[in-house]
């Protein structure tokens, strides 16, 4: 029987600075940081949400060559990866809490589509939707 998606995995640059960035300023917590020689599987949790693990991962090998890892962290720091979506309360109130905590928004809010949404960018580039629940 299936059980649903446990782990989805971003891309980054730089596993400590995103450890840093998603525990720190968006308030995630650290699920598991397990090392395998050169391999670190590192994931994180949004506390109001246990059950699901954001995996925060170096593209490298066996998955995949050198050549195509440097490939996919030039994509990642375009912001050509989909974005992601963070579902809070109060939008604008989440805005102004990040954004003291030196996450760096690239829109404000803003009211559309029947709700209220704004955009950030993690330190590797990963696109963000920041969106109020309705």
């Amino acid at each position: 029987m299936t059980q649903g998606v446990q782990v989805a995995g971003l891309y980054v640059h730089d596993q400590d600075e995103a450890l840093q960035f998603y525990v720190e300023k968006l308030g995630f917590r650290v699920h598991t940081d397990a090392r395998n020689g050169d391999y670190r599987w590192l994931t994180v949790q949004h506390p109001g949400q246990p059950e699901f693990q954001l995996g925060l991962f170096r593209p490298q090998a066996p998955t995949v060559d050198d050549a195509t890892a440097q490939e996919l962290l030039k994509a990642v720091a375009k912001g050509a990866m989909p974005p992601l979506v963070l579902v809070v309360d109060d939008c604008r109130a989440a805005y102004e809490t990040m954004r003291g905590r030196g996450v760096e928004f690239t829109q404000e809010p803003i009211a559309r589509y029947g709700s209220i949404d704004a955009s950030f960018r993690d330190p590797s580039g990963n696109g963000w939707k920041l969106i109020q629940a309705r």
